[in-house]
């Protein structure tokens, strides 16, 4: 038996060792991947961009070129290159390729990488040559002197491979004539790069640029592209980092549970040491010790698997763990020190932490008292009035903003409620229990006296339970609320029997158009033109749709967040605004807003926000026919269309494809369809945290199975002595039974409490500042069910398996060093 206690210590030690190793791996192969993602399109950002040192950037649509020569002849610019970029789907291929239409006379001195080399110099001057990267000849399955299908125009046209561009990002480099001819692009540029004259200062110049510039159109560093590109995935990033840190917590915790038990037990030799001289600190200073071993082994172990971890989910969610924010050639993981050496320390530190406060009961310890013989308990628990303090703090830190667009005050608000229930709940237990009546049979009652008298047990016991139920609680309610409400969200987007969009950067001219409205079957549509433009040079590009509106109804046809009002005759005309647009632009219904259209400032009126999960940088719907007056631009790429009784979708569908010019040039979807495949990216997103449920789940189970054996076998001598005066082992099992069940009902309890206000703030406060987004509340309330039983049914098992072993001892040999 007396191996018994160290082996369940062991064993204890080796699930803080599993959940420091879970938060380490986590973390660091989040970090890593994000890192070789950001890496691998800064390259590429860097190989579209060249030596440029400023960008003249205008919305997707292009502007005009009439201002390349105006930016060519500002003092301080040596030289300039127009770009024209397009995506283009490829006959064959899945997704899309950029073609990058550039001047080759120009372009060779700014970005020699937009420059094709081939056997035929001319080739660069020919409208059916094209120069693909490298990654693009691998995802082409091309080779020098094949041809390729642009499928996404009205008429398809063939492409000849001349030769190979520069750079492993996938695109195609092609004269701007040929570009600007094949897609309608005729006077429009997408971009121009420029290369100041040495010695120039960069925001002398800028400032002149930006004075020649129309609205919607600006001027900006390259790094600005990459900067846009990285913080769309920046809070979903560190959202992840903070999980990691969270499942480190968790790992903590049980290092706190493990070596206060283990230190309760050692008291006696810690007192006797203490006696034969060891001073308090050597004493802390050992435990603390113990602890940054453990820290460290589990460090080692996280960081090995989590770069195993970074190559399975590279492969399997992509180098945005499912998000969505990056794509482009497969990523390589690099040997990183500074990741390394960061979580590696955390891994350590979250041990040390654990350990702070047994160590510190084991140096406050009195050596006369502790050399005496008996199951000695750990010291009377800390104070409940600072946790009460720290629950207050985090609920106030709520109501503080986002910290550069990130919700640091959230997380500190969820990390101070976390630590504040866990030091209150030895108080919050002893509550609970004076409430519980005394029962009549001996067993629950001897059970019930045991947790009234050691409430510091009880808190030790459950700290690592309640933290991660908690967790599993809150991310559990955060999930399912979003999950719902974008399926709500899906039912109020899409009442149309079907929906057609054009493939990459295509569009419908009116004829098209028309043709589509006559198809047979059709007994209703409406059309929409989907671009992006650029509102703030600061700000990323939001997404406008101009679609046939009926003022009256969009409160209907739209996610409506708040009030709706509509502008009043003579005022400029309504527009409904994405709440991340409302919130970077501190807009309200009934608000001016101006739009850049056509080169110039519009004004329209802000008639209502809406919700919108598919476009985080946000999205303004105005009407097509406003949108078209303003900007000469009455084509349209995007088509909801409703069928007429009796027509059947999938022979609608086929004569869609046929008038459209064919399957690469247009993509048709029934609302079932959109609504799997939006839920299978939801599914994708939060792989990650579904898995951190699941372990956080284990974690509790192995940590409370744990706790409850060691705790049971630590108290053999006390079950000797209770078998000295009569008390039968099953009576002792019934006792253990009750003692774990009713031990983890007050964890569930607890932690569901917890994990509810968790899920509050992750809701209101982390999300809607992380990515502005709003959404219902919805508790998974069978889930939450399911495995609060479990966990109490598993308690109560495990406290009955630790009472045999605990008293299969000799009653005699139990207490026979008791004095």
């Amino acid at each position: 038996m007396t191996g018994g206690l160290p082996a369940l210590l062991r064993g204890r030690t080796l699930v803080a060792v599993v959940a420091i190793a879970f938060g380490v791996a986590l973390g660091y192969a989040v970090e890593t991947i994000n890192g070789a993602a950001v890496g691998a399109l800064e390259t590429g950002l860097a190989t579209l961009s060249g030596n440029a040192d400023l960008e003249v950037q205008g919305p997707r649509a292009g502007f005009d070129e009439r201002l390349y020569p105006q930016l060519a002849a500002v003092d301080g610019v040596a030289a300039a290159s127009p770009v024209v970029e397009v995506d283009a789907t490829i006959r064959g291929r899945d997704g899309t390729l950029t073609l990058a239409g550039v001047d080759v006379f120009r372009a060779a001195s700014i970005t020699p990488s937009l420059v094709g080399s081939g056997a035929d110099r001319l080739d660069l001057l020919r409208p059916d040559a094209v120069f693909p990267s490298s990654s693009a000849l691998r995802w082409l399955d091309a080779g020098i002197g094949d041809t390729i299908v642009v499928t996404s125009l009205p008429n398809p046209f063939t492409l000849r491979v001349a030769g190979r561009a520069d750079g492993a990002t996938r695109y195609a480099a092609m004269d701007i004539a040929a570009v600007q001819d094949a897609f309608a692009l005729n006077g429009r540029l997408t971009r121009v790069d420029l290369r100041l004259v040495p010695g120039a200062d960069a925001r002398v110049v800028e400032q002149r640029i930006q004075a020649l510039l129309p609205p919607g159109v600006a001027v900006a560093r390259p790094q600005s592209r990459l900067d846009a590109a990285t913080r769309l995935s920046r809070s979903y990033r560190v959202n992840l980092n903070v999980l990691a840190l969270v499942a480190l917590f968790t790992g903590s915790m049980l290092v706190f549970a493990t070596q206060t038990l283990s230190i309760a037990r050692r008291r006696p030799q810690f007192a006797l040491l203490r006696t034969l001289g060891i001073t308090r600190l050597r004493l802390v200073t050992l435990v603390v010790g113990e602890a940054a071993f453990v820290g460290a082994a589990a460090s080692i172990i996280g960081i090995a698997a989590g770069h195993a971890l970074a190559w399975v989910a590279l492969g399997a969610f992509g180098p945005d763990l499912g998000a969505g924010f990056f794509r482009g050639q497969p990523l390589s993981i690099p040997f990183a020190p500074g990741p390394i050496v960061a979580f590696g320390l955390l891994g350590v530190a979250s041990a040390v932490i654990g350990s702070a406060l047994p160590a510190r009961e084991a140096g406050r310890a009195s050596p006369a008292a502790a050399l005496r013989a008996g199951d000695a308990d750990i010291a009377a628990p800390v104070a409940a009035a600072p946790g009460g303090l720290m629950i207050v703090a985090g609920i106030l830190a709520t109501l503080l903003p986002p910290v550069d667009e990130l919700p640091l005050f959230g997380y500190a608000a969820i990390a101070l409620i976390v630590v504040g229930g866990i030091l209150v709940l030895p108080s919050v237990a002893a509550a609970a229990l004076r409430r519980v009546a005394a029962p009549h049979a001996v067993p629950a009652r001897l059970a019930l006296a045991f947790m009234r008298a050691s409430p510091g047990r009880v808190g030790a016991t459950l700290a690592a339970m309640v933290s991660s139920v908690s967790l599993m609680v809150a991310m559990a309610i955060m999930v399912t609320s979003f999950r719902e409400s974008l399926g709500d969200w899906l039912d109020v987007m899409l009442p149309a029997d079907l929906y057609v969009r054009a493939a990459a950067d295509g569009a419908f001219t009116k004829d098209e158009r028309d043709r589509l409205s006559r198809i047979d079957g059709l007994a209703r549509s409406e059309f929409a033109r989907a671009t992006t433009i650029r509102l703030d040079a600061s700000l990323p590009r939001v997404t406008l749709l101009a679609r046939d509106v009926d003022a009256e109804r969009m409160a209907t046809r739209l996610a409506s967040v708040g009030d709706v009002r509509l502008p009043a005759a003579g005022a400029p005309p309504a527009a409904w605004i994405s709440e991340p647009v409302a919130d970077a632009l501190k807009l309200r219904a009934g608000d001016a807003l101006t739009l850049p259209l056509g080169g110039r400032n519009v004004g329209f009126s802000v008639a209502g926000l809406w919700r919108d999960y598919a476009r985080p940088q946000g999205a303004i719907v105005v009407d097509r026919r406003s949108y078209a007056a303003q900007t000469g631009d009455d084509s349209v790429n995007e088509a909801s269309l409703w069928l007429a009784a009796g027509a059947r979708a999938a022979d609608v569908s086929a004569a869609i494809v046929r008038t459209a010019g064919g399957a690469g040039r247009v993509l048709v979807a029934t609302p079932r369809e959109l609504r799997r495949l939006s839920l299978a990216a939801f599914d994708r997103t939060f792989a990650v945290t579904y898995a951190l449920e699941v372990a956080a789940v284990v974690i509790g189970l192995a940590g409370l199975s744990a706790a409850l054996v060691a705790q049971t076998l630590a108290r053999s001598r006390e079950f000797g002595m209770l078998r000295h005066v009569g008390m039968t082992r099953a009576q002792l099992g019934t006792m253990l039974a009750v003692e774990g069940a009713t031990l983890a009902a007050l964890g569930v309890a607890w932690g569901f409490v917890l994990g509810f206000g968790i899920g509050i703030i992750l809701i209101e406060v982390v999300n809607r500042q992380s990515f502005h987004w709003g959404m219902q509340l919805h508790v998974p309330w069978l889930a939450l069910a399911g495995l609060a039983a479990a966990l109490v049914s598993l308690a109560a098992l495990t406290a009955r398996i630790g009472a045999r072993q605990a008293t299969s001892m000799a009653a005699v040999r139990a207490v026979r060093d008791d004095a």
